[in-house]
């Protein structure tokens, strides 16, 4: 831990500060039923008669009625779920403070993580945050978008570091998706949805049967969801959302290099229907027809208007374009998720069964072609042209003119990506007398996923299609003109560039083709566990839980014979690297929980301890462990803390990405010195071979967390909970890749791995880099959760009043979120970059200081009310966007400061006679629009307001 104790001690202060506010408004209201602390009170009429009563506590492996585990949790809930009415489990979560959207069907748009839904507690990546169904692994890499919402009864969200009792990947913690195990009768749901501004809308089904057999001992569970959420495609239609970008406040002065935010930034060299960019016609561009018009272009920002009549950007102008004009709002899915379930109790063995199938697909306009040339020259004999225009040309005495085409439109390359998941596991819970117990269980899984990103440009192809000429009066390709020409291609068409819609289908179909992907992840997993009391203390039993644990995991991956060729160009293409690989891992485990002191209704100290020792196939034997005690005082207030060693295992990609190499240029930033050594130095190689791909020889990344906290639940106000509780999570050896570059910059910095990734000759010149995935990072990030809730039965305020209302406010406050690589960020000298309080879509660590919501819920049988506060604080768009006094000129961003954001949700249910439920929801009532957004907003809600509705019938 970095900070200071007087910093921690006011940061601590002003959590405290913010959680009495919202104490002291509900301890206004009256009292209710008393609940136990770390326990989510829910209303009578919320309680699920279905619901199972076993004690499940995540982040322990103990489980006895009384303990209460010293790692701090957040449960969500039947009202949480229902409160936003989202599509998919991940979407529900994302809500929370703690989690950060890093995929979202808003943020995915434009890259290949379409139709994949993982969650990233603390924003230290999905890769860190461990997903559990009922306590074990699924296959899937944390994607959500496979559980069936119908059938989740909560989830519990682990907060701190748990390896020791659930292995790899949670470094940042673990979310448990608690699954209901018993359904009577059968449940029909339908649902539909739609923007304020009339797109986007979604339709979906679930249904659900269950029933009882063997007088009760056997239960059967069926559930199936069908969601088809559609894309809004059209940025333009949401304020701030369009092609924005930074660009120079003031371009003409030349000390003055501030940056300003600003809508409409578009392209003034370019335009979709082509634009005529040198020669007589310049300032023209074409019209479907092939006739010419003036370009109604915008405000020039270039240093001298004057001198570029074609600016790279221009603010507004009828015809402009730029990159996020043709770049979704948010991306479709169309998924169907499954789950069954069958258990048998044979009389203190129950066996159990499950299975599940996934599918989801999304298909939509991805990207412009932002591999093809800005600026091509065109003959003047092109075919293509009108007989006027060649004519004036030739009138002229001008044989070509330079085209600027924006290749959005016909050109647009279609993503298909299509995840097909699939998973069986069978296990027996077993009674073994007094207090013991055992579970085994066993788990396959595999993952197909195929991608495919149709209408690419074949470079060599469409080279070929550009070239036109007039043959025997019909319009060929050159290459084609000639009958003895060895290069012919007798497939070639040509391709007419003059007008949006002007090329033909069949010129299309010759210049584009279709990139292949297609991939298997296989997880196997079993485990055995046996848990009772060794014997008592003067304070209660020693509760031991042992256990062993196997996994195995392999990818395999092929790519299309097009794509291994490169025929795409470097900038388009998607797949040219397949990944195929494999691991193992066998680990033992340990936990106890050790009570120290018991005295009833006044003091109560408990320890708990955990180990698991997990041997890998690919780097061998590590240990992760945590300690951790509770202190409770009157059954009112306790105290908790834990301290733990966790560890995130590198993934197959990470490992086994096929090697590539590449030769080029290379800047070394190591350079001090080295000219005086030897006079034949190189600073500035051009043939270095730099090699890029996985590193079988990764080892398991190592975070330590700390948590202190307290909980507060008062004899005197009955079910009123306060929590605070610090985290600080610190990650050596973190797996990253730098750039060549970068590389020789972190070595100058004194970072050995780096140092030893690269090879020099005799002078010092750098002639190889191995610049692949390297545990070379270090992650840092502190803060505070803080939740409060509270619910009063209105029966206790007056006999006549029906129903129940519950309080719940939660918020995250991050102090710190720092990663280093080594290397400075340009412009700075520190490798420690602190992106805490950064908001803006273009930084890569985005995460505001302040985050949280606070709901209001009515429920009683026949009525249920929400409403729901989502806030996001404010920041910078990007700390390091400042202006550096040690220079003579002027820089930074001007308007760096993002004002918070809060989202207001509200939604009803009206059940009748007992068998339909109807219910409706609107999300963002007030339509509060995001910041200016030069990429994709993340915290920040892009759709507007957003309507749902549906139906549930229960028979």
């Amino acid at each position: 831990m970095h900070k200071s104790i007087s910093s921690l001690a006011h940061t601590f202060a002003q959590g405290v500060g913010l959680s009495a506010l919202a104490a002291g408004w509900l301890i206004s209201l009256p009292a209710a039923a008393q609940s136990a602390p770390q326990t989510e009170p829910i209303a009578e009429a919320e309680v699920d008669e279905t619901a199972s009563d076993t004690i499940v506590v995540t982040g322990s492996r103990i489980e006895r009625a009384g303990f209460d585990q010293p790692t701090p949790t957040t449960v969500i809930g039947a009202l949480e779920i229902r409160q936003g009415q989202r599509s998919n489990l991940q979407q529900v979560l994302n809500d929370s403070p703690q989690f950060r959207p890093t995929t979202t069907t808003q943020v995915s748009a434009g890259n290949t993580t379409s139709g994949s839904a993982p969650v990233d507690l603390r924003g230290l990546g999905a890769n860190r945050t461990l997903t559990l169904i009922n306590g074990r692994r699924f296959v899937g890499q944390n994607n959500l978008n496979y559980v069936p919402l119908a059938l989740v009864e909560r989830v519990e969200i682990v907060t701190g570091g748990a390896s020791a009792a659930y292995s790899s990947d949670a470094v940042a913690g673990v979310v448990n998706i608690l699954l209901k195990n018993k359904v009577e009768g059968i449940h029909l749901g339908v649902q539909s949805g739609i923007s304020s501004r009339g797109d986007g809308a979604r339709y979906g089904a679930d249904l659900t049967l269950g029933t009882s057999f063997a007088d009760g001992r056997g239960q059967l569970l069926l559930t199936g969801e069908y969601i088809d959420d559609k894309a809004i495609p059209d940025r333009n239609s949401r304020r701030n959302l369009g092609s924005a970008a930074s660009v120079r406040l003031n371009p003409t002065v030349a000390t003055d290099l501030r940056q300003i935010l600003v809508r409409d930034v578009n392209n003034g060299n370019t335009a979709s229907a082509g634009l005529i960019t040198s020669g007589i016609f310049a300032g023209q561009i074409f019209n479907d027809d092939g006739t010419l018009r003036p370009f109604r272009g915008g405000t020039s920002l270039a240093a001298n208007p004057a001198a570029t009549p074609f600016p790279g950007q221009m603010i507004g102008g009828a015809d402009g374009v730029g990159l996020f004009d043709a770049i979704a709002v948010t991306t479709p899915l169309e998924r169907i998720s499954t789950f069954g379930r069958a258990t048998y109790d044979f009389g203190g063995i129950v066996a159990w069964a499950d299975a599940s199938y996934g599918r989801s697909r999304s298909k939509y306009g991805f990207l412009p072609d932002i591999g093809a040339p800005a600026s091509i020259t065109v003959q003047a004999t092109n075919p293509f042209l009108s007989p006027e225009i060649r004519s004036a040309l030739a009138g002229a005495g001008q044989t070509s003119f330079t085209l600027g085409r924006f290749f959005d439109g016909p050109f647009m390359i279609e993503y298909d990506g299509t995840r097909t998941q699939k998973e069986g596991a069978v296990g027996v819970d077993a009674e073994l007398g007094g207090t013991w117990k055992a579970s085994a269980h066993f788990s396959h899984g595999e993952v197909d996923f195929r991608q495919r990103a149709g209408n690419t440009r074949v470079v060599s192809r469409f080279n070929n299609a550009i070239n036109a000429v007039s043959s025997n009066g019909q319009i060929v390709c050159a290459i084609n003109a000639d009958a003895s020409a060895a290069n012919d291609d007798a497939a070639c068409r040509p391709l007419n560039l003059f007008g949006r819609n002007a090329p033909s289908a069949e010129a299309l179909d010759y210049v584009t083709d279709t990139q292949r992907s297609d991939t298997v992840t296989k997880l196997d997993a079993a485990a055995v566990e046996i848990q009772g009391d060794l014997f008592s203390l003067w304070a209660g039993p020693v509760t031991v839980a042992v256990g062993a644990e196997a996994r195995w995991e392999e990818q395999g991956a092929r790519s299309g014979d097009l794509d291994l060729a490169g025929v795409f160009g470097p900038v388009l293409t998607l797949y040219g690297n397949p990944v195929s690989g494999g691991f193992s891992v066998r680990e033992a485990f340990g936990e106890v929980a050790l009570p120290l002191l018991n005295v009833e209704d006044k003091v109560k100290i408990d320890l708990n301890g955990a180990a698991r020792y997990s041997d890998y196939s690919r780097s061998g034997g590590i240990w992760s462990w945590k300690g951790g005690a509770t202190v409770s005082l009157f059954n009112s207030l306790m105290f908790r803390g834990t301290r733990s060693r966790d560890i995130r295992a590198p993934t197959v990609g990470e490992l086994f990405a096929v090697r590539s190499i590449t030769v080029g240029p290379l800047v070394d930033q190591d350079s001090a010195g080295r000219a005086a050594a030897n006079p034949a130095y190189n600073p500035a190689p051009q043939q270095v071979r730099t090699y890029t791909g996985g590193n079988s020889d990764l080892m398991p990344e190592i975070g330590h967390t700390t948590t202190l906290g307290a909980s507060f639940t008062p004899s005197f106000l009955r079910s009123f909970n306060l929590s605070v509780d610090y985290y600080n999570v610190e990650i050596n050896g973190a797996i990253t890749a730098l750039s060549a570059s970068n590389l020789t910059g972190a070595c100058r910095n004194g970072n050995a791995a780096a140092c030893g990734r690269i090879t020099r000759d005799a002078t010092g010149t750098v002639v190889e880099v191995q610049s692949n995935q390297q545990n070379l990072a270090i992650f840092e990030t502190s803060g505070f959760d803080i939740e409060a809730s509270y619910v009063v039965r209105l029966s206790d305020v007056s006999g006549s009043l029906p129903g129940s209302l519950r309080i719940r406010a939660l918020a995250t406050h991050v102090r710190e979120f720092v990663i280093d690589t080594g290397v400075p960020p340009a412009g700075t000298t520190t490798t420690r970059v602190d992106s805490a309080g950064d908001v803006g879509s273009g930084t890569g660590n985005t995460i505001p200081k302040w985050r949280g919501t606070l709901s209001l819920s009515y429920q009683d049988q026949a009525v249920g009310l929400d409403a729901r506060l989502r806030y996001v604080g404010g920041g910078k768009h990007n700390h390091l966007s400042v202006d550096n006094p040690a220079t003579a000129t002027l820089e930074g961003l001007v308007n760096n400061d993002i004002s918070a954001r809060a989202y207001l949700d509200l939604g009803a249910q009206f059940k009748v006679a007992d068998k339909y439920t109807f219910w409706a929801n609107v999300n963002n009532v007030l339509d509060q629009a995001p910041p200016i957004s030069p990429a994709q907003a993340m915290y920040y809600d892009a759709i507007g307001t957003y309507f749902t509705a549906g139906i549930k019938l229960d028979f």
